[in-house]
């Protein structure tokens, strides 16, 4: 009987081993990062428009799309009319049908069919549409314009393009906390409060109380797309990021040395420091107890709002602590 339970335990044992190991979120999420690269790659390889420019736009388009599933792949959506051209009412898959209706879809795969649904299509046809107007950046700027005719699309793919550029992946999901770890502060929820200088009006932010100097940094990748004085927010810093998000940081007492308009930052970059400017004309200070003001504003593509951070506050503040054990 003995024997016969050793040998049991010694074939559950042998069976453990070959039992694959569960794939955590993260490596399925780091799976599709890569596979994303690995297209945005092949499309430059075969138009010779950059990886990252095409990342940017498939990024961009992945935010203002509603209820896509997490995994997908592409989330560009050329429009039908677009693509198959005006009177293809079939919409006939076929590049030169497609082209005799005047049409932009293109096989990108070599398998003789122009699919809006595929993934190398769809990127395949968005880099000829954009190199339409060239290959210099330029170029792209005005490719970009006339197929979204927005403005702050066109800068914020733009920008977009740069931080993939420079950090050479698009898997740049770290975050981290806006104040120093290593200093005292408080914070609460407080979008939505009466704000009363400059007439009634709502808090667009959360309100993270500091001393004077606490360090301020940026709790994302994105790019420093406002700096300098405004009238409510004091010395102020607004930094666009690979979210289609704009990061509002005020009442600063300073900046960060040699920081500028246009630099490219990542979690954890000092910015400045936590002070009381604002409500006045510049340089006015002390009006109220030293904070940073930190607001969030969501673009989808056709309008910009507010949204309480506090939540990612919260989120960001407890990833900073872990990553400090």
């Amino acid at each position: 009987m003995y024997k016969h339970i050793l040998y049991l335990f010694f074939i559950l044992a042998i069976g453990l081993l070959f039992v694959p190991a569960p794939i955590s979120a993260d490596m399925k999420d780091d799976a599709i990062y890569k596979e994303r690269l690995a297209l945005y790659k092949k499309t430059e390889a075969i138009t010779q428009l950059p990886w990252y420019f095409i990342a940017a736009i498939d990024q961009y388009e992945r935010q203002i799309h509603k209820d896509l599933p997490d995994d997908q792949l592409i989330s560009i959506k050329i429009p039908d009319i677009l693509w198959y051209g005006l009177g293809n009412n079939s919409n006939v898959q076929d590049q030169q049908i497609i082209a005799l209706f005047q049409g932009k879809g293109k096989d990108g795969n070599g398998d003789g069919k122009a699919d809006i649904d595929d993934p190398e299509d769809i990127l395949f046809t968005m880099a000829q549409l954009i190199l339409e107007y060239g290959p210099t950046e330029d170029d792209v700027k005005i490719g970009l314009w006339n197929y979204y005719q927005r403005e702050l699309t066109v800068q914020t793919i733009k920008n977009t393009a740069r931080v993939f550029k420079k950090f050479q992946h698009v898997h740049l999901t770290e975050r981290d906390f806006p104040v120093s770890l290593q200093h005292n502060y408080s914070y609460r929820s407080t979008f939505g409060d009466r704000r009363g200088f400059g007439g009634l009006r709502s808090h667009e932010g959360t309100d993270i109380f500091a001393n004077y100097g606490t360090p301020v940094k940026s709790t994302t990748y994105g790019v420093v797309e406002m700096l300098g004085w405004n009238l409510y927010g004091g010395w102020r810093i607004g930094i666009r990021d690979i979210y289609n998000i704009y990061h509002y940081y005020a009442h600063l007492n300073g900046y960060a040395d040699g920081i500028k308009l246009g630099d490219i930052v990542k979690p954890g970059d000092v910015l400045g420091s936590v002070g009381s400017s604002g409500y006045g004309p510049p340089g006015t200070s002390g009006k109220f107890p030293p904070h940073l003001h930190y607001g969030m504003y969501k673009d989808n593509g056709y309008s910009e709002w507010a949204f309480d951070p506090y939540p990612y506050l919260r989120r960001w503040e407890r990833m900073a602590r872990s990553k400090k054990k």
